[in-house]
């Protein structure tokens, strides 16, 4: 069984394995969607994660899918008050498809409360236990992308965090919204965040949703001293490095049905670097008898600010394997060796 974790100052306790959900509706029926709630329902996760560009890869077709299918489960199961529900609202892009108007996003008032009303509709629920902003509205390193690559809209807009933040205590009041959160975000953009609840009297971000694993810890260095200082804890996601951490691309492989080998979207763990810091890692496994996959997600897990890990599968067999790690231990010996080979290869995937 997982751990529970404080989700910040916010009272709330949500499980420390997250289900992620963004696979559901290009590879995963609404039908597999219902089953892994079930399954990860009874197993005593409480914690759901998706996002109004829901399925991944984004597609004006399947928008909002991932959204629906969790609707439909809540509706038929009767479980609302028993699941800490997170979605989240785009920042800039050219998914023009995402608004009425069919304007790029923006993350402004006008904006956020078109992007809650249409999750609240396909969720079938009334309220959000926690609503984060995808990605920042300002120039940022973003996926991967480098020091300072444009944002996703292309067009170097940005909206000012005072603006954002504001409306965002608007659908707080309204009771839509319980608490907020960030992703894809730095250690400037949280520090301003707060600096505002403070002086504003607006809400508190309550959690960081960034990328993080082994080949990826660069939360390490100025975001995870806020879980100490500040309770505000990292929900980390792709703690398998969109499965390359498994060793199953390695050497080029692409497996049918993968990820990777459906959709090409792995650039981020194609790097220079990258395929000698797995093999590391996948003999640490073998060393240990561990399941790579279960090396990889436990370790994130065990990180003391980490609040949640946020896991993702596409059948109910990788769905039990991620759940298992909840009992896997990192040992000081493990500890170790993986501490010595991050050393050695450092974050060749941020």
């Amino acid at each position: 069984m997982p751990e529970y974790r404080p989700l910040g100052r916010t009272g709330l306790s949500v499980s420390s394995i997250a289900l992620g959900t963004m696979t559901w509706g290009q590879q995963n029926t609404e039908a597999e969607g219902h089953a892994q709630l079930d399954h990860a329902f009874d197993a005593g996760i409480n914690f759901i994660d998706t996002a109004e560009s829901y399925s991944i890869p984004p597609r004006a077709e399947t928008q909002g899918s991932t959204e629906r299918i969790i609707g439909s489960w809540l509706r038929s199961r009767g479980r609302r008050d028993r699941i800490i529900l997170a979605s989240k609202v785009a920042g800039p892009s050219d998914r023009n498809y995402l608004r009425k108007d069919g304007s790029s996003p923006r993350l402004n008032a006008a904006h956020i409360n078109e992007a809650l009303d249409a999750s609240l509709k396909r969720l079938q629920t009334d309220y959000l236990d926690l609503y984060q902003l995808h990605w920042p509205h300002r120039t940022v390193p973003l996926f991967g992308n480098g020091s300072h690559a444009p944002n996703r809209g292309g067009d170097g807009s940005e909206v000012p965090i005072e603006e954002t933040l504001e409306a965002l205590d608007g659908i707080v009041s309204s009771g839509k919204v319980r608490h907020i959160g960030l992703s894809n975000e730095t250690a400037w953009g949280l520090s301003r965040f707060l600096h505002l609840s403070e002086t504003r009297g607006w809400p508190r971000v309550a959690s960081v949703q960034n990328a993080y694993n082994l080949l990826n810890r660069t939360y390490e260095t100025g975001l995870a001293e806020f879980h100490e200082r500040e309770q505000v804890g990292l929900l980390a996601y792709s703690p398998l490095a969109q499965g390359f951490l498994t060793g199953k691309y390695q050497r080029g492989a692409r497996p049918p049905g993968a990820r990777t080998t459906l959709f090409e979207r792995g650039q981020r763990y194609q790097k220079p670097g990258t395929e000698s810091a797995i093999d590391a890692y996948l003999a640490i496994a073998a060393d240990f008898d561990l399941d790579p996959a279960q090396l990889a997600i436990a370790y994130v897990t065990s990180r003391p600010f980490v609040t949640s890990t946020i896991i993702g599968a596409t059948s109910l067999e990788q769905l039990d394997s991620d759940l298992a790690t909840a009992d896997v231990a990192i040992t000081p010996e493990i500890e170790a060796r993986i501490d010595a080979a991050h050393q050695l290869h450092g974050n060749p995937a941020p």
